[in-house]
């Protein structure tokens, strides 16, 4: 074997963590290299919301630049301002290991392949669905403990890791992206520019079928090429292994409390869908259902309290990992809110906009949003700083308001599941690293990049909005 082979056997991707730390590490470095900038805070009025004024930007002196010390002191901040998220995580997934536990799972999947033998990609459709579904009521975060799920059901299934990780990472995509029902994207955006709330749902949800198909086809292309040649495989060592065991042969048989533990858990996830709908839950109120729900397996499969508790601790450190990592993810938050440089580049992009023409503007800003998102995760978060510049400008270049909300949520939700800043806490919870993520999907996220930029093209010409 040649010294070159050897060398590209012998290269590992990163752990999660190293490559965070490096993201924060090029935060630090683009702290000295662009200057701070700032524009004044004002409270809407009409949305109770604080937002950027348009016209009051200015550089500033940085009185507060990035030290030594508050690079590392970010990782400590970053887990404070995630404890809600990384409670979640521990909790909801402490409680699902005990339906898992019980084998309700094993048993639920085992009687759905016998009813589709033979069809196991139609049961890869159903679950990537309900991904979607996730997706489209903005589930987010919370949808990170079905992951693990997801894969299982990958496995059983007869496919690798990847297939189960596929249909639940690019499910959710699909769903958030397309911004149906999504309140921290197209609610927020809306909200900003003075449009109704989910207001041209019917446009969005020709782009939700459009991202639907591009998905799914993905997903059987790569299902049909392992099952075909199992060496083709992300994961090959894994996935040989994987082949010589039967992984239905354990799931054992339905029985009633199985199938009542099944109903809890379903009830659940409806109970969480309409809580955060309707009610405004956040993660507080996730969690506490979720140790409701742990409280009521328990009875079920009668299980005393210690043994619950010692089984609670088994879940919830199998998304250590994950948990960990949201922390660190929120410390580049944390160096970004610090190096006062979010609003010089948002700043910049709107000089850049100036004197360009609609349709060089809507591929200017869509591509901003894609790459910003690289920096600030948050969807929330970008459409506070960046809507208010693009709304003035909109009117300026006679785009309406529904088109820029629209290219915004776009360029936002695409890359969600993409940079690694997001996309590796969702990559923990199905242990898979970066580098065989970025193989698996780069051309599923062109494609839905390209169908995007098309579909925010076809919104402007046929005058989509204002409502």
């Amino acid at each position: 074997m040649s010294k070159k082979a050897e060398a590209k056997k012998g290269f590992r991707m990163p752990h999660v963590f190293i490559i965070l730390l490096a993201i924060m590490l090029l935060i630090v470095i683009l702290s000295y290299l662009i200057p701070s900038g700032s524009y004044e805070r004002i409270e809407d009025s009409a949305t109770g919301m604080t937002v950027i004024d348009p016209d009051t930007f200015s550089y500033v002196e940085n009185e507060t630049p990035i030290t030594f010390i508050d690079y590392f002191e970010a990782i400590y901040t970053g887990f404070v301002n995630g404890a809600t998220i990384m409670g979640t995580l521990f909790i909801s997934s402490g409680m699902i290991y005990i339906l898992e536990a019980s084998g309700a799972f094993g048993a639920g999947i085992s009687a759905i392949l016998k009813k589709t033998k033979g069809k196991e990609f139609s049961v890869v459709c159903i679950f990537y669905t309900i991904f979607v579904i996730f997706g489209v009521l903005g589930y987010g975060e919370a949808a990170y403990p079905f992951y693990p799920l997801a894969v299982t059901i990958g496995f059983a299934l007869g496919y690798d890791r990847m297939v189960g990780t596929g249909l639940a990472i690019i499910g959710s995509t699909v769903g958030f992206t397309s911004g149906l029902m999504n309140t921290f994207t197209t609610g927020v955006a809306q909200q900003i520019v003075g449009l109704p709330l989910f207001s041209g749902i019917g446009f969005r949800a020709v782009g939700l079928v459009v991202f639907y198909v591009i998905g799914l086809v993905s997903l059987y292309i790569y299902c049909r090429k392992i099952r075909k040649n199992p060496e083709a495989s992300l994961v090959k060592d894994e996935y040989l292994n994987q082949r010589k065991e039967d992984h239905t042969a354990d799931m054992g048989e339905m029985n009633l409390p199985r199938a009542l533990g099944l109903i809890v858990f379903l009830g659940t996830i409806i109970i969480q869908g309409y809580g955060c709908i309707r009610l405004g839950w956040s993660f507080p109120q996730i969690a506490a259902i979720y140790v409701i729900m742990g409280m009521l397996l328990a009875l079920i499969f009668r299980i005393g309290p210690s043994e619950a508790c010692q089984m609670f601790c088994q879940g919830a450190v199998r998304v250590f990992a994950a948990a960990f990592a949201v922390g660190m993810a929120q410390a580049v938050v944390v160096l970004m809110n610090q190096a006062c440089i979010m609003d010089t580049i948002v700043h910049g992009m709107a000089v850049l906009l100036e004197n360009k023409s609609a349709i060089l503007a809507l591929l200017i800003i869509f591509v901003f949003v894609t790459l910003f998102n690289f920096l600030v995760v948050s969807g929330s978060g970008k459409a506070v700083i960046v809507m208010p510049i693009l709304q003035p400008l909109g009117e300026i270049l006679h785009i309406n308001q529904q088109v820029l909300v629209l290219a915004y949520q776009y360029g936002d939700g695409i890359t969600n599941s993409f940079w690694p800043g997001s996309s590796l806490v969702q990559l923990s919870m199905c242990g898979v690293d970066y580098g065989s993520w970025i193989k698996f999907c780069w051309k599923t996220y062109l494609s839905f990049i390209v169908s995007a930029f098309v579909l925010v093209i076809i919104a402007y010409a046929i005058g989509y909005g204002p409502f």
